[in-house]
């Protein structure tokens, strides 16, 4: 995972040709209020065409699902490759900042959303009277790789949504058996409501190798501390068994290090932590190693990015 909000191409280039370069299928970017997301996305393919690209993920309030729609298939057909487009409400908070108020049913909404979305890039006339979107409308015919649309996924309520209408579910700082006892049951219940294939589980993962003088908890808070402040996000890691505080982010941060969610050790170790996410049923681990970024820079991050690709037969 690209592990910031880009604010120049030369360093996404970079992680794209290294990604490109070493074990790693996709390269995956956040939501960006600097750069674009969508748009660093578009000026990669020009420099590192043909790499599988994946949004964990792109904000829903901020772009209506036929803009979506359209930035998903351009760049689908711009890198000629795989993409996952995936989706998320975004906090109680940031809906009302960019709507004027909360979705009313969050669960209902992003499963308008998505199914709106879907509809649209399989080429469908789209004649949508739901109670968040209202649209009429087809995507101009355009030859592209189908991209797969993704849901982010924290509680196993999101989980139910993704099953029914999602291609793959993303998951963020879930821990593996909680991937394995909550929320995949939910996706398979959503998804044979439908009669449909559960979707597959794309899990970000966070890490730091043990170096001396790093401290993995100071790193795994500056990755994560925002999210260790939100009712939402310490919420899921209490179902899940890991002790989180929205009035304590630095605790939550010692408690993601001491369980494993923010894994470190060495390179073996933590390729061996990877396998294991595997096992509970995650088909694709996406690593992030923004903790490492932000405290000591990009090549600091390269190097433990490419000591876990070559450790364990990963690479």
């Amino acid at each position: 995972m690209y592990p910031a909000q880009p604010d120049a191409i030369g360093p996404a280039v970079e992680f794209a040709r290294f990604a490109r370069e070493t074990c790693f299928t996709r390269l995956w970017f956040g939501q960006s209020l600097r750069l674009d997301s969508h748009l660093t996305m578009a000026a990669l393919t020009a420099h590192v065409p043909g790499l599988p690209l994946g949004t964990s993920i792109a904000l829903a309030p901020l772009r209506h699902p036929y803009q979506a729609a359209v930035e998903a298939r351009t760049l689908s057909a711009l890198s000629g490759a795989g993409l996952v487009a995936g989706y998320g409400p975004g906090s109680v908070e940031f809906q009302k900042s960019f709507l004027g108020e909360a979705f009313d049913r969050p669960l209902k909404a992003m499963g308008e959303y998505l199914s709106v979305v879907r509809r649209l890039l399989d080429g469908e006339t789209v004649e949508h009277e739901g109670e968040q979107y209202r649209l009429t409308a087809r995507l101009p015919r355009l030859a592209a790789p189908r991209p797969e649309v993704g849901l982010g996924v924290l509680r196993p309520g999101m989980a139910r949504t993704a099953g029914r209408f999602a291609d793959v579910a993303i998951t963020w700082l879930t821990p593996p058996h909680y991937v394995a006892e909550q929320l995949r049951p939910a996706m398979e219940a959503g998804a044979a409501e439908r009669g449909r294939k559960a979707p597959r589980v794309a899990t970000v993962v966070h890490a730091a190798v043990s170096r001396p003088g790093r401290n993995p908890a100071q790193a795994a808070y500056t990755a994560v501390g925002a999210h260790l402040s939100t009712d939402h996000y310490t919420d899921m890691l209490r179902r899940a068994g890991v002790e989180a505080d929205p009035g304590e982010p630095m605790k939550g941060a010692e408690a993601l290090v001491e369980s494993e969610v923010f894994l470190t050790g060495t390179p073996d170790d933590i390729a061996t932590a990877l396998r294991r996410f595997h096992h509970a049923g995650v088909d694709e681990v996406i690593l992030n190693l923004s903790g490492v970024h932000f405290t000591e820079g990009e090549a600091a991050a390269h190097r433990d990015l490419r000591d876990i690709a070559g450790a364990g037969g990963l690479g």
